[in-house]
């Protein structure tokens, strides 16, 4: 059978908000773009995030802290990221954010809306309570079309009966003020007549938020573009010219299709995350034989990777930690498999505790996903990598645990397939859960000591704007911190997970791969989370994934596009070394 050819001057592979910010960027810039992705539906990993967009300077963030200054974000990307702070990179990332940000808004469908997101570490040097972080605008993705059924749905863990909720957490306090507010009670009551309305008409939320309004307004950025977006499309292959990467072998609809790339071809297949050759050997908590869950699309198994390796270009991780650590629990499912729920908002709740397999505290559990990740690691003496969060019934009927929702919804489906486990007094849970008794209620009493008072006298909880953030106010006096005192007392397992890969493909400012030698691969770019992370392996604040990506995006564009941006050896990059000491 013969193999079709198609022609364009840029193939993008991929179509997260990496993939897709090339794309429209490179479209508007007057080439003619293809992109093609492996899984059925587009989106990736970006449908299943948060939305968030770490960009410092940003015009919606100069308005809520004017004082905000460029030396500062220099600062605190130099604090945070150690031997790995790039300064040529770091000023690009800050000099063509926020014009990332203005061209968006003003040329395309993607919106944003500020946040009150602090930085994840507001008191290191540099660091801001406020003023950096934008979040994609809610959308309605009916507009997408006879392509809405190609949308990524959300992570069906993170959904209520399919609905989304908002990420600025007022959506939430209204559920869970539900039984003791009427206007909360009427808000969700709203909600949910909608949400029932859509799922008769459209079997899906058509009123998206937080990453799949964002992937959605890149979708039909691209989409209204005119660029074709292939999905089940995997590229099997690079095809090279005299060393200069010159096209992808894929399949479009069944037939093997030759795509010719005149300018050039980006890599934007989501990183490694369920490679699992790669993560076993990078994955300190899967060399000692422990398990890895993470939430991340399937599809994103290291394609992007492979296929530099595969023309010769080496991909080495090198960061401490590899990827943005979420722990994240199992959820059973009637078919006997598993959803992966990711705990983003129930360990920052007052009453709620972790505790290692010996049944000890080990960190502040209101610090970020990645941070207690990264402390479930490092504080593992076995085989195995889990804690368990534990609660008791004041915090469960209030907040909930993991997957299972606050009261007035029932838990009896959540005790008998076992994802919730409960005790009437500690020394049951203790038995229930194979954890010492006189450990568990040893760390139960050190901690309510402090707790009583509102303090924890082990690890500083509620003592930052960002462990305040996603707590109660209305606790008092901290709302990070409430004892553990009233049976019965439950706990659910979590395991170790990621919202992504960090480490990855080498590339010089402008996204252009690095070869073996540190020599630039002609017509090779990475971008998303194919290239390895500007932020060395640490997570600074919400949406240090997605603002570089798209900032970098932008920029290998209009690289490929010949729009010289001159962020190579600049006076920029000699600010940023002189700002980080």
């Amino acid at each position: 059978m013969a193999i079709e050819t198609l022609n364009c001057d840029l193939l993008v592979v991929g179509s997260g908000a990496g993939g897709l910010s090339t794309a429209i960027t490179a479209k508007k810039k007057g080439l003619d773009v293809v992109v093609i992705e492996k899984a059925p539906v587009f989106g990736g990993t970006t449908a299943f995030s948060g939305g968030v967009l770490w960009i410092p300077g940003n015009h919606h963030g100069r308005k809520q802290n004017p004082a905000d200054t460029r030396d500062a974000a220099v600062e605190y990307i130099r604090n945070e990221t150690g031997d790995f702070f790039d300064a040529e990179a770091v000023g690009a990332f800050l000099k063509k954010g926020p014009e990332m940000v203005d061209f968006f808004e003003a040329e395309t469908s993607v919106k944003f809306v500020p946040t009150l997101y602090p930085d994840y570490h507001p008191t290191l040097g540099g660091g801001v309570d406020i003023g950096r972080s934008i979040l994609a605008a809610p959308f309605d993705i009916r507009a997408l079309g006879k392509d809405m059924g190609r949308m990524r749905p959300p992570l069906k863990t993170i959904t209520f009966i399919g609905m989304m909720f908002n990420s600025s957490n007022a959506d939430l306090k209204h559920f869970f003020n539900a039984t003791k507010s009427l206007t909360s009670f009427a808000y969700v009551c709203k909600r949910l007549a909608v949400h029932m309305k859509e799922l008769l008409l459209y079997r899906r939320a058509v009123n998206v938020t937080s990453g799949n309004a964002l992937a959605s307004r890149l979708a039909k950025s691209a989409l209204d573009l005119n660029i074709p977006i292939h999905t089940s499309a995997p590229a099997k292959e690079l095809i090279q010219e005299s060393g200069r990467v010159v096209g992808v072998r894929t399949v479009i609809e069944g037939r093997e299709v030759l795509i010719h790339a005149r300018k050039g071809v980006v890599l934007a297949c989501g990183g490694f995350a369920h490679d699992v050759n790669r993560i076993t050997q990078a994955y300190p908590h899967l060399k000692r034989g422990g398990e890895h869950h993470s939430p991340v699309p399937d599809s994103n198994t290291g394609d992007g990777l492979a296929l530099v390796e595969r023309i010769g270009v080496p991909v080495e991780c090198e960061f401490t930690d590899t990827s943005a650590w979420m722990p994240t629990s199992l959820v059973p499912n009637k078919d006997g498999s598993f959803g992966k729920f990711p705990h983003l908002l129930d360990r920052y709740k007052p009453g709620v505790i972790g505790v290692n397999p010996q049944g000890q505290r080990f960190c502040n559990e209101s610090e970020s996903y990645h941070d207690v990740g990264a402390a479930m690691i490092r504080s593992s003496t076995g085989k195995e990598t889990y804690m368990w969060l534990i609660c008791d019934q004041t915090c469960l009927s209030k907040y909930g645990l993991g997957f299972v929702k606050p009261s007035p919804m029932p838990i009896g489906s959540f005790l008998r397939n076992g994802y919730l486990k409960r005790g009437k007094t500690l020394d049951e849970l203790a038995r229930v859960i194979g954890v010492d008794s006189t450990q568990l209620r040893a760390t139960v009493d050190e901690y309510n000591a402090g707790a009583v008072v509102g303090e924890d006298r082990q690890f500083g909880r509620g003592t930052t704007s960002f462990n305040r953030y996603l707590a109660d106010p209305e606790n008092k006096p901290n709302p990070c911190v409430a004892p553990v005192a009233k049976g019965p007392y439950y706990a659910v397992k979590v395991y170790m997970g990621d919202l992504g890969t960090f480490d990855g493909i080498k590339t010089d400012v402008y996204g252009q791969v690095l070869d073996r030698e540190g020599g630039r691969v002609e017509g090779l770019y990475a971008v998303g989370n194919d290239r390895r992370s500007i932020m060395g392996g640490n997570y600074p604040g919400a949406g240090i994934t997605l603002g570089p990506i798209m900032t970098f995006g932008y920029i290998t564009a209009r690289r490929i596009a010949g729009i010289d941006d001159a962020l190579e050896q600049t006076e920029e990059a000699d600010n940023v070394r002189q700002a980080a000491g």
